[in-house]
């Protein structure tokens, strides 16, 4: 199910330079939203005609509330970045299929702007007694945001690239400087760090899933503005394609091309 909501801002605070983390109240989008989904926030300005789509970091189902944590890259969420507590937004939600959750050792990898959904993922593999859970976070540099609060479901592993903290280099980095393994991998990312997972996940025969980013329009399947190369004929097109927002964002690693 997914709903159209106008939904209040709870709270909004800044965690790093033009990294943002809002909590809104919603009526039903917290208690069906599930790790890995996404929803999609129309701006009060009506020259942004689409909606942004933002991944969902947490949901509180028993106070009906919802956390994104987004990068400000534009017009729409220089506009968020601005909202403070009693602001209504009009979103859209939840939307896309989330990380299919197993009961084995997991291997979180994110990068970027791919680490919020971690946060949600973490606390259900954690809820559903998953013990073995290794995080590992790709930074620019010292701004860690989440960090702290991932440390609370497993192991918190980073990299950054001007080396200040952790692992000087990627993610790929620092699981072979650490050696980790598991049984699951669950990642999301830029594209050059999903293809180095993904292969990864092939040579060491690891089950890996893979949330993609991409530029979305309407958020929901209709528009093929998001689509990627995928490995079977797709019942939508017929062709070698899958749509990131209605199919995904979620794909097992060998369903897609990177």
């Amino acid at each position: 199910m997914k709903y159209k909501e106008n939904v209040k801002v709870i709270s909004q605070e800044r965690l790093a330079d033009g990294i943002y983390s809002m909590w809104l109240q919603t009526t039903d989008i917290a208690r069906d939203a599930m790790a890995g989904q996404f929803v999609s926030l129309y701006c009060q300005d009506k020259s942004a005609l689409l909606p942004r789509p933002i991944s969902i970091c947490e949901a509180d189902k028993e106070k009906n509330a919802l956390r994104i944590v987004y990068r400000v890259v534009g017009k729409g969420t220089e506009e968020f970045s601005k909202y403070g507590e009693g602001q209504e937004i009009p979103v859209l939600g939840p939307l896309g299929n989330g990380f299919f959750k197993k009961d084995k050792s997991a291997m979180l990898i994110a990068g970027g702007i791919g680490i919020p959904p971690m946060v949600e993922l973490a606390k259900e593999l954690k809820e559903s007694g998953v013990s073995d859970i290794k995080i590992v976070l790709g930074y620019r540099d010292s701004q860690m945001f989440l960090k702290d609060e991932l440390s609370e479901y497993g192991d918190v592993y980073a990299a950054t690239e001007d080396g200040s903290f952790g692992t000087k280099g990627n993610v790929i980095n620092a699981i072979e400087e650490n050696g980790l393994t598991g049984e699951v991998i669950y990642s999301c990312g830029p594209a050059p760090m999903l293809r180095a997972v993904k292969e990864f996940g092939i040579k060491n025969k690891i089950e890996t899933q893979i949330s993609m980013e991409e530029r979305m329009a309407c958020g929901i399947g209709a528009c093929l503005a998001c689509v990627c190369k995928s490995s079977e004929t797709d019942s939508h097109t017929n062709v070698h394609n899958k749509r990131i927002c209605a199919d995904g964002p979620v794909f097992y690693a060998g369903e897609v091309e990177l």
